[in-house]
């Protein structure tokens, strides 16, 4: 275990030295940059060895690597995934690439921050079952584990130092990609289509909602603003469709979802919290009927496409070994 922090902790070290040109953005234009975030590397190495434990779950069969895989953008490519005892989840599961710079956690927001989602994930009866009691009662039986503990938090393993080593950890998957070397300066990290494809989504409006250093993830937005979504989808309702009015109850909030990041969004299909759309180029028509009400032709959709793919990146873990 000590050789596999160590490996982690070199390699964040090296990232963060090698890309110090991410925290100084020299475009105004309305999607920023990716800083990488100031990261505790060994706080962050001992969540990588928490995110890939089953320990975590009831039944020692999930981990948070089953459903966020370090290889296809931080999803699992799954309409819902299966949690403990073979459950199936409510609603397709959401990056956990650059989800630290995400204004609140899960599509519903009710999550604050990233040490907040922890605990819901694994007290949600479908996903870990399980509490941090136990947790700890099974972490303690394992000596390397109590022993890193012990090193970077004065209380050693507890319920806060879990929560804060794997949040640590999930704050350094940040994900710079070719468009922000674009953004940075550097006019030929994309191509020309790319180029028309980003001018096409400022001009047709997507920016209004994916904007800034996430192209998303900084405010809800109702699903179907400009025509009724869930009265056109086929398929029944379910709570989940309820989005934001889930946690606060009113009225005016259904059908309310934070709205996602686009950043490695050509990896991350199914999109959508209902998994609705197989491909980008459904998820883009989806996009142009229920939040632009709007018509585009093909040609232009598909340099929109183009552009999207551009935001796909990488991170320190890109080689790390499947589960």
């Amino acid at each position: 275990m000590k050789s596999n922090v160590l490996k982690f902790f070199l390699s964040l070290e090296l990232l963060l030295l090698t890309c110090p040109s991410i925290a100084a953005p020299l475009s105004k234009e309305p999607i920023r940059p990716l800083m990488m975030l100031k990261v505790d590397t060994q706080k962050a190495a001992l969540g990588k060895l928490l995110f890939e434990d089953k320990r975590l779950s009831k039944d020692n069969t999930v981990a948070c690597l089953n459903c966020h895989s370090y290889h296809t953008g931080g999803v699992d490519n799954l309409p819902v995934s299966t949690g403990v005892r073979g459950q199936q989840g409510a609603i397709n599961a959401p990056t956990v690439f650059n989800a630290a710079n995400n204004f609140v956690q899960f599509w519903d927001g009710r999550a604050r921050n990233l040490e907040d989602q922890v605990g819901h994930v694994i007290s949600n009866p479908k996903e870990f079952d399980s509490s941090f009691s136990l947790i700890i009662q099974k972490l303690s039986k394992d000596s390397a584990m109590v022993s890193e503990f012990k090193k970077l938090y004065p209380e050693g393993l507890s319920e806060p130092s879990i929560r804060s080593a794997l949040a640590e950890f999930e704050r350094g998957l940040i994900t710079p990609s070719r468009f922000d070397r674009y953004l940075q300066g550097e006019a030929n990290a994309i191509n020309d289509q790319e180029k028309n494809g980003y001018q096409l989504f400022k001009s047709y409006g997507c920016i209004a909602c994916h904007q800034g250093q996430n192209v998303g993830g900084n405010m809800f937005q109702v699903f179907g603003a400009m025509n009724n979504y869930f009265a056109d989808r086929k398929t029944p309702k379910t709570d989940a469709d309820n989005g934001r009015y889930n946690v606060t109850h009113k009225e005016s909030d259904r059908h309310l979802f934070k709205v996602p990041s686009l950043r490695n969004v050509a990896l991350t299909a199914p999109y959508f919290h209902d998994a609705s759309a197989a491909t980008l180029e459904q998820a883009i028509n989806t996009m142009f009927k229920y939040q632009l009400g709007r018509t585009a032709p093909q040609q232009d959709k598909e340099d929109i496409a183009a552009f999207l793919k551009s935001l796909t990146g990488q991170h320190v873990l890109m080689n790390a070994q499947r589960p």
